[in-house]
């Protein structure tokens, strides 16, 4: 039976949140779905999926205090949205509301009954939210987190995840499931088999937006160790202030002309099928989207053992190309995995299958109807 669905998130510009979101609307939509995608803010650095209902529910709000009002003011907005939708085309059976922000906003509307609502944790919180404060600042985060997210429905992107938000901030979910990162198998490899400038070529890589929890630094602190003569190019987009920087300890540490900037693309995939290795180096990883995007591609992978899911992707013969949170253990293991890499021919990566990956969301609107 087809199921109305509502899938809520801050904004869309280039992050793996956001991929996860619009790769799960098309695969719901291909399934014969009704979806809709509400944007509290109008950026979208992504393609919008044909046959998506998709609406910005922008704050025009230009007040001095709108900061102190926003969360209720937003949540308001959102309800009418709700209302005005559910009034034109029915009721729905499954809301999924992504991102922290989002999730605040979410939480206070009376027009959502909290049974259909479940609430995707993507990251780590302690380590996103927690790690840098100290005293009554850290007390009143935990507090406003638990006031979030406890006694309701959550669905977290790896076991970590789950755990780490029932330890650190003492949350009891109403229901719970951890639910991996979907992947649309067959498309990915069939824009890995796009044009890439670089194809032919010799060359380590790196994806992921510029962002201190990414820990770009580590990475070129590794490549400088490893002396690796290939090339390394980096894709993503972020913070221009931390980026020069970045560019500044290449230089500093000599590898500037063997690094590459690439920025924001379209397609990635084209660019990881042709690595000769893809290196991640965050601090924490609340799944690992690209880590599994590689392997798709039959790319090998080196990685910091970061919290998340990380270790869960990893299994196996991929271990060998787990480092801990170091520049020389990273570099070591980019050496080790340059030389001998795993073979990738024969892994089975059907889990996180964009069709069993919709298929444990739908279930979500049985158990959230009868609210068992």
């Amino acid at each position: 039976m087809s199921k109305r669905i509502l899938m809520i998130i801050d904004g869309l510009p280039g992050g793996g949140a956001e991929k996860v979101v619009l790769t799960l609307a098309e695969g719901f939509l291909a399934r014969g779905h009704r979806v809709s995608l509400f944007s509290l803010r109008s950026v979208c650095d992504y393609a919008i999926p044909v046959g998506l209902d998709y609406q910005i529910v922008k704050d025009h709000c230009d007040k001095p205090w709108r900061k102190l009002t926003e969360l209720q003011r937003r949540a308001n907005q959102l309800d009418d949205a709700i209302a005005a939708a559910e009034q034109a085309d029915g009721a729905f059976d499954l809301v999924l509301s992504h991102l922290h922000k989002t999730d605040r906003i979410v939480r206070r509307c009376p027009q959502l009954d909290a049974h259909k609502v479940w609430f995707c944790l993507h990251g780590v919180f302690s380590v996103s939210y927690l790690s840098r404060r100290k005293g009554l600042s850290r007390w009143l985060k935990r507090l406003k987190t638990w006031q979030v997210y406890h006694q309701r429905n959550l669905i977290a992107v790896s076991d970590y995840v789950l755990k780490d938000m029932e330890r650190h901030y003492g949350v009891r979910p109403a229901q719970a499931r951890v639910i991996a990162n979907p992947f649309d198998i067959e498309a990915i490899r069939q824009r890995a088999d796009e044009p890439c400038p670089m194809a032919g070529t010799d060359y380590l890589l790196h994806v992921g937006r510029i962002h201190e929890t990414k820990r770009q630094d580590r990475l070129i602190h590794a490549y400088a160790l490893s002396k690796i003569e290939a090339p390394l190019v980096i894709i993503g987009q972020g913070d221009k202030l931390r980026t020069e920087r970045l560019k500044q300890l290449a230089e500093k540490l000599n590898v500037s002309e063997r690094i590459i900037f690439q920025g924001f693309t379209q397609n990635p995939y084209a660019w990881i099928k042709h690595a000769r290795m893809l290196v991640a180096s965050s601090d924490s990883e609340g799944f690992g989207n690209v880590l599994v995007e590689a392997l798709i591609c039959h790319t090998p992978v080196v990685s910091t053992r970061s919290p998340g899911g990380t270790v869960s992707i990893m299994e196996g013969d991929l271990a060998r190309g787990l480092a801990e949170l170091n520049a020389e253990s990273l570099a070591e293991k980019m050496i080790e995995i340059y030389r001998n890499p795993p073979d990738l021919r024969s892994i089975d990566l059907s889990r996180y299958s964009l069709d069993t990956i919709c298929q444990h969301y739908l279930s979500l609107a049985t158990s959230g109807k009868n609210g068992s």
